[in-house]
């Protein structure tokens, strides 16, 4: 309810320009960055309950300080607090789902897990933007802590489980457990995809509501609702056949769905062209995400999911970050229509680099097969 719904209450109460917003949400994403880093490592120690729990109160302190900031730097302050908190947490309940899902599943399994994150995001920005614009800012940040004080006792019914990797700690090498790994080589390419992905969504989490006001569309929250729409359609089917069919049949299929509703959406100015950009968007996001946190997820031991979580979540918030500045560059240069056609850009990207690497790897199993064979 935070994220998208600050932009327009920055600009109204300081009237900053669109790079001083941007970094109210970059700020955050960085600080959720650098806390993910060190709270991959403390999982994989087993210390899995002292960050979700630190991380849970440091969310709900931070969210009780934003009533409390008077200035820009205030808020921007708490923000980058609030990123820490999120980035624990964010970290510590992906890698307790994935510790439960059996690996044949994942893609399964992370599709409908992430229906949670996917709904949250979706849904919540048309509640945000209804709490601030009816009842002001002061009602949006209580019903935002009173959301995270009810996590503490749901999360009491999880605590106690332990996961493979806590079990398995004493299987660890003692020298291993000293270093810090940021990132695996091995998911460097799932993570790259999923930040050229993140970066329009940063476009859009930042900037829709001002889009909205440039385009004299009001309730561009509804955007947000008929994407969790599609999201939720899209993501139980999606996972189901990755796990079938594996990354190719999903991914190119989904980056050209986002670059449809990205294209759509630079060229609305009608509340039916931002609903039928948001269903293309939300088909497309909706498949590659989950799509790509299973792959990441399958690519390591299970005593390094905690590591690949933080990536994953990583390239997402790294993402959101650079889309929202350089994105509120162009906005500042051009318009916001142009800016999400620059967005698409990103996509096109993904596109190339997913099928230039799919194919070379393909190619070379294929030589590596015949070699077998002729050796044989």
């Amino acid at each position: 309810m935070l994220t998208p719904t600050f932009p327009a209450y920055v600009k109204e109460k300081w009237n900053s320009s669109d790079f001083t917003i941007s970094l109210v949400i970059s700020l955050f994403a960085l600080s959720a960055i650098i806390a993910r880093i060190f709270a991959g490592e403390a999982l994989k120690r087993g210390s899995r309950n002292l960050i979700l729990y630190a991380g849970l109160c440091i969310v709900a302190l931070s969210t009780a300080g934003y009533y409390g900031s008077g200035t820009i730097a205030a808020l921007l302050l708490m923000r980058m607090i609030f990123g820490i908190g999120f980035g624990m947490t964010s970290t510590a309940f992906p890698t307790m789902v994935s510790d439960v899902i059996p690996l044949k599943r994942m893609g399964e399994g992370m599709g409908y897990y992430g229906l949670s994150t996917s709904l949250s995001m979706s849904i919540a920005p048309v509640i945000g933007l209804w709490l601030l614009n009816d009842y002001g800012f002061g009602a949006l940040v209580i019903a935002s802590a009173s959301l995270i004080i009810l996590i503490f006792p749901l999360s009491y019914l999880i605590r106690s489980a332990k996961s493979p990797a806590q079990l398995d700690q004493k299987k660890i090498p003692s020298k291993a457990s000293t270093k810090i790994q940021i990132i695996d080589k091995k998911i460097f390419l799932p993570c790259c995809l999923n930040l050229l992905l993140s970066i329009t969504y940063g476009g859009l989490i930042s900037f829709l509501a001002l889009f909205g006001k440039e385009t004299h569309i009001a309730n561009v929250g509804w955007f947000f609702l008929c994407n969790a729409i599609a999201i939720v359609l899209v993501r139980p089917i999606s996972g189901k056949i990755f796990d079938k069919k594996g990354h190719i049949a999903i991914l190119p299929l989904g980056a050209v769905l986002v670059i449809v509703g990205l294209v759509i959406l630079s060229y609305t100015q009608s509340m039916n062209l931002l609903i039928l950009s948001s269903v293309f968007y939300g088909l497309g996001y909706g498949m590659i995400q989950p799509s790509i946190q299973a792959w990441t997820i399958k690519l390591v031991s299970p005593e390094q999911r905690g590591m690949a979580n933080a990536a994953f979540l990583n390239s997402i918030d790294l993402g959101v970050a650079i889309g929202s500045m350089f994105l509120g560059m162009i906005a500042t240069a051009a318009n916001y229509a142009v800016m999400y056609r620059l967005s698409a850009i990103c996509m096109v990207l993904f596109l190339f680099i997913y099928m230039f690497t799919f194919l070379r790897n393909a190619k070379h199993q294929k030589s590596h097969s015949h070699d077998q064979k002729l050796s044989a």
